[in-house]
């Protein structure tokens, strides 16, 4: 039930622009923009830049090496432009390889590569700012910042999340929420780390004994990391990648694995980082290497948390939503924010589901629910 005029007025703005919305999504998620892929995602910036400027934003890009990083800032509006601003944070690389995912709408049901990771919550940024334009609502000034890498784990984007997150109110992020659209108010810590072998290269039927493989010292340093875990149950160990060698007669001389390790707390990480650190060759002539790639911290419950969750289910209720919250397993560009201190919450995107995989989607009617919220939100919080 929507509670009182302003309420009602941004539920009906929202509504109204349903189909350009969802036509919206559907032209982003066209066009694909794998990590990596710096040409493909700074061709989106550009769109995404024209798309703000619409809505009474400026933008400007933010050169790095994945891709430029794209900064939108919105004035707000009435008696509350003079608030500090609210940082949001998205991001536009996705997971996918060019032409992996089909793109279609089945009804209320948009598919392809980003829709919910996280084109979507980019979509309905842009919407709740028309919405309060189209209500003449009070808004709180807004700076959004989208990353282009935060698949690799934000290695040149994430300075840029601490840097902005200067002088905001707060932080909401733009992922996607629970299945059940709950907010997200704390999240596992996420660490990408590379164990790299150095062998030595010899023929694998002449003279197999002068060499030493990388990938069966790889292969050993594995289970020894199995083992690692069995003792850290609370810690999630995922190995991605494996790479090594090259021809089946020759005896690889390098190789290495790049695991994802998800971490409760900062306690957690640093025990079972310094387990990995000392893991010692199995084979004499051979060298190991740990290394940490990406990290970002564990972001933790907090009361602060609870007390802006609290605001934001107020605001929700104006526009007839019931908001609520809970910690995610997952990790995204708020873990910065959070462990940084800034009062943070995610999950701000649109409902769906199959991030990553060949099933991902956004059902469409949430855009407009979300962009009400978020315009509830920057209007009343």
């Amino acid at each position: 039930m929507v509670h009182d005029e302003l309420g009602a007025a941004l539920v009906a703005a929202a509504a109204e622009r349903a189909d350009d919305d969802a036509e919206r999504l559907l032209t982003y998620v066209r066009h694909e923009t794998p990590t990596g892929d710096a040409a493909a995602l700074d061709a989106l910036a550009d769109v995404l830049a024209a798309d703000a400027a619409t809505f009474g934003a400026t933008a400007r890009r933010l050169p790095l090496p994945h891709g430029d990083a794209l900064l939108v800032e919105h004035p707000g509006a009435g008696e509350r432009a003079g608030s500090a601003p609210a940082l949001l944070l998205g991001h536009h690389d996705t997971v996918h390889p060019v032409g992996s995912v089909p793109v279609r709408v089945d009804g209320s049901r948009l598919t392809g590569p980003g829709a919910h990771d996280m084109k979507g919550g980019l979509v309905v940024v842009l919407a709740a700012w028309a919405t309060l334009a189209a209500t003449g609502a009070p808004a709180r000034p807004a700076r959004l910042l989208i990353t282009p890498d935060e698949e690799l784990g934000s290695p040149t984007g994430g300075p840029l999340v601490v840097q902005h997150a200067d002088g905001a109110a707060f932080a909401l992020g733009f992922e996607s929420p629970h299945s059940d659209g709950a907010l997200k108010t704390s999240r596992m810590g996420s660490t990408r780390w590379r164990v790299s072998v150095t062998g030595r290269a010899a023929h694998a039927a002449l003279d197999p004994g002068r060499g030493v493989s990388a990938i069966d010292e790889l292969v050993d340093q594995l289970i020894a990391l199995r083992a690692v875990a069995d003792e850290h149950p609370d810690v999630l160990v995922n190995v991605g990648i494996l790479e090594g060698g090259g021809r089946t007669n020759v005896v690889p001389d390098a190789a290495h694995a790049d695991v994802g390790l998800r971490f409760r707390d900062g306690a957690a990480e640093q025990a079972f980082l310094a387990r990995l650190a000392i893991l010692a060759p199995v084979r004499p002539s051979a060298v190991v290497t740990p290394s940490v790639v990406t990290r970002r911290p564990a972001w933790g419950p907090s009361p602060a948390t609870d007390a802006l969750l609290a605001s934001v289910a107020a605001a929700g209720a104006l526009v007839g939503q019931t908001i609520t919250g809970r910690a995610a397993t997952g990790a995204a560009d708020t873990n910065l924010t959070g462990a940084a201190g800034l009062v943070s919450l995610d999950g701000f995107g649109p409902l769906g589901g199959g991030a990553h995989a060949a099933s991902e989607h956004v059902l469409l009617p949430s855009i407009a629910e979300r962009a009400a919220l978020l315009a509830a939100v920057l209007a009343t919080v």
